[in-house]
């Protein structure tokens, strides 16, 4: 017996079987992907973190 894994798709919530039937896994079709990819691209997704040390030393070249 196999157990069929299932996830929400994180852009619009429809539940995706995890497998190769579900080529755009995590989501549930290019189109969600597409969405995703534009929220990271237009910076409205970020992972938290340490400041971008190029962030922090850029300020004192410009002295």
């Amino acid at each position: 017996m196999t157990t069929v894994t299932e996830v929400d798709c994180p852009t619009c919530g429809a539940s995706v079987e995890w497998g190769e039937q579900s080529p755009f896994r995590p989501f549930c079709s290019e189109r969600c992907k597409l969405i995703d990819l534009g929220a990271w691209a237009a910076e409205e997704h970020a992972i938290p973190g340490e400041p971008d040390l190029n962030d922090v030393f850029s300020g004192e070249l410009n002295s």
